[in-house]
């Protein structure tokens, strides 16, 4: 079985609690759009959209779809960027019953090979124009071997694509709708929606399904934890066809009726945008968080009441600046699989500082396990984090050997993040405390990387930092921190001496430091500590055959 549902009684408790709903993800969103006509939709770089007119470009963007022979259930890959196009693309292929496929616009045959012969893709979204890749030439050439694969659409204007601007501009409103309508009648909300990606760092990543009652759920809810309103103006600038941009930026905000400010990774791009548009909350990605130095952030902040941290542990000195600046700052932890943690409104600014909060929903389970094992560890003790709940997903798509090892026994999923509970003013907090096989064996003694990479954060000129074990032929491995630095570098001295400072284990202190100008990460955003294990290995025998 390719599909994995929840379970038939689990699907009806979260029903008879009003979690999921009985419409799909285009028919709550048009329901909004009725409500909030001439609300801001969407705010972005290269133009606005209101609710009325989003809702009703989609639905002819969907009818032009349909005209094309794509029927219900076909999976289309994105692989598109920030802009104002991209939302239409969203809502217009949901509307027509396809499904997205949210892969990366820095994706290549490798990864968009194996991902659409699994899914059995039948279009392909691309953008034209991509800055330093042509992705239609890359979405054509891809087709030849992919006999599933029959359209190549594309955002903006290449002669090589169907422009995705001009589907169904003919086609009118009503019959549109009527169209859309029809459709969205035949689909079950408990059918997939989309297909989300793994955020691993080996191999291609695996299929997240999403299902309508429950994604929608998911960004509803990450709203109501946040108080949004219709007059909630949410800056995104990270990728936004992501678990992170879907659930945060689009389906959160619009299930309220609120407008998605959508900027790009550029911030000398987006913060002008933020600022013009009066963006009240802003999630900022590992990649911005030097925004608060940046000489636009002061105009954009000033109608901020909410920024959220996520992607990398905060240093103290980021969330100082920020609360200097009157802006209430809080975490964010989330998965493509599922759950979220966060620092909402009224969590104490330690549990806000040091850890990434609470469950999103009040049916979210979690528990902390002994990797490996089914046993729980003790409150305040480190284990595996495992969770299950109404948004987490059961199994990955057509993955059955994978999904033995990734679920417990009675469906809890097994994130391979380390994490403890922490009790902070009589509430119990999570706190990440890195990977599972994240770890340093120097001589019989285990270092956790993401300790000493939390403990790096707290010098004041280090800005970024990646642990990773470099090769020792005594101990079998040492300690080696990749840094980001303000100023000059740093020596292995006065980095030892800041852990001698912290009063830290001796044998947890780095033992070689190597500045880099960022750290590198995957595709999907993670460290790529594969690549900076190899690095150091590499250099390390170099220098001991004297050729460096």
């Amino acid at each position: 079985m390719k599909l994995v549902p929840h379970p038939e009684a689990a699907v009806r408790r979260y029903r008879e609690a009003g979690l999921w709903g009985t419409g799909t993800i285009a028919t709550e969103f048009h329901r909004v759009a009725q409500a909030h006509p001439d609300r801001d939709a969407v705010v972005a770089l290269d133009g606005r959209l209101s609710y009325r007119e989003l809702d009703e470009r989609t639905d002819r963007v969907a009818a032009g779809l349909v005209a094309l022979g794509l029927r219900p259930g076909a999976p289309v890959l994105f692989q598109v960027t920030n802009r104002l196009e991209s939302v239409v693309a969203w809502y217009g292929v949901l509307k027509a019953g396809l499904i997205p496929v949210a892969t990366l616009a820095a994706h290549r045959g490798h990864e968009i090979g194996e991902i659409s012969r699994r899914v059995g893709a039948v279009a392909h979204l691309v953008e034209a124009e991509l800055r330093g890749f042509d992705l239609v030439g890359f979405a054509q050439a891809h087709q030849q071997d992919h006999p599933t694969l029959r359209h190549v659409l594309v955002l903006g204007d290449d002669p090589r694509g169907r422009s995705l601007g001009a589907l169904g501009s003919d086609v009118d409103p009503a019959a549109a709708r009527a169209l859309v309508e029809r459709i969205q009648s035949g689909l079950d909300p408990d059918d997939v929606a989309v297909y989300q990606l793994s955020g691993g760092t080996t191999g291609v990543p695996k299929v997240i399904p999403r299902l309508h009652a429950e994604y929608w759920y998911n960004g509803a809810e990450y709203a109501r934890s946040w108080g949004w309103t219709p007059e909630t103006r949410v800056a995104h600038l990270i990728p936004v066809i992501h678990n992170a941009g879907i659930v945060c930026a689009v389906h959160g905000p619009h299930s309220v009726g609120a407008c998605l400010v959508l900027g790009r990774p550029d911030l000398d791009e987006s913060l002008p945008l933020l600022a013009r548009e009066g963006a009240t909350h802003v999630l900022l990605g590992h990649g911005h968080y030097r925004a608060a130095s940046h000489p636009g952030f002061a105009d954009a902040a000033k109608a901020l009441t909410q920024v959220v941290l996520s992607g990398a542990k905060v240093p103290a000195a980021l969330f100082e600046d920020l609360e200097a600046r009157g802006l209430w700052t809080g975490q964010l932890f989330g998965m493509g699989e599922g759950l979220f943690l966060t620092t909402r409104p009224g969590a104490p600014r330690t549990a806000r500082l040091e850890t990434v909060g609470t469950p999103l929903s009040a049916f979210d389970e979690v528990r902390i396990l002994e990797p490996g094992t089914e046993t729980d560890v003790d409150d305040g003790e480190v284990g595996e984090l495992c969770c299950r709940g109404p948004y987490t997903l059961r199994g990955y798509y057509d993955a059955a050997e994978h999904n033995a090892r990734a679920f417990t026994a009675d469906g809890f999923y097994r994130t391979g993040d380390l994490a403890a509970r922490r009790k902070i003013d009589g509430e119990w907090y999570v706190s990440i405390e890195g990977r599972i096989k994240d770890l340093i064996n120097r001589g019989g003694e285990k270092i956790n990387a993401e300790e000493v990479e939390l403990l790096l954060l707290r010098h004041p000129r280090i800005t970024a930092a990646a642990v990773v074990a470099m090769p020792d032929p005594r101990l079998g491995e040492r300690t080696c921190a990749y840094v980001v630095v303000d100023g000059t570098q740093l020596g292995l001295a006065e980095v030892q001496e800041h852990f001698a400072a912290l009063d830290v284990a001796k044998f947890k202190w780095p033992e070689r430091i190597e500045h880099v100008p960022e750290i590198p990460r995957t595709l999907v955003g993670k460290v790529d500590k594969k690549r900076l294990t190899a690095e150091i290995s590499d250099k390390i025998a170099a220098e001991k055959a004297g050729t460096r």
